[in-house]
């Protein structure tokens, strides 16, 4: 999905990043946390850049809203039809460890 000469120059930015800029910071002021998780207990990185959808293939990993596999919504206008519902969610990490965990609270 991106040009490799793009790609590589980037690797070497965020390096250049976090080798100044990022330990610079840590060293007078680290983190609040060692590590960082979703409420799924997926971790999150440190930051993001397309280097970690390098191989992304838009049409089947994330495709156009209203359309399978819904990553960008079920709504094909999106939050300009309508705004953004907050809802609750029931489960824990995958379906498996969901359906493992309910049986144990039955």
């Amino acid at each position: 999905m991106f040009d490799k000469e793009k790609l590589a120059e980037m690797k070497e930015q965020r390096d250049r990043w976090e080798k100044t800029t990022l330990q610079q910071t840590l060293s007078r002021r680290p983190e609040r946390r060692e590590r960082f998780i979703t409420a799924s207990g997926r971790p999150v990185e440190r930051l993001y850049t397309p280097l970690e959808v390098a191989d992304l293939d838009y049409e089947r990993d994330l495709g156009f809203p209203g359309e399978y596999p819904f990553t960008r919504g079920i709504h094909p206008t999106m939050y300009r039809g309508r705004l953004w519902t907050m809802r609750m969610f029931a489960g824990y990490g995958t379906a498996e460890e969901t359906n493992a965990r309910y049986k144990y609270l039955l």
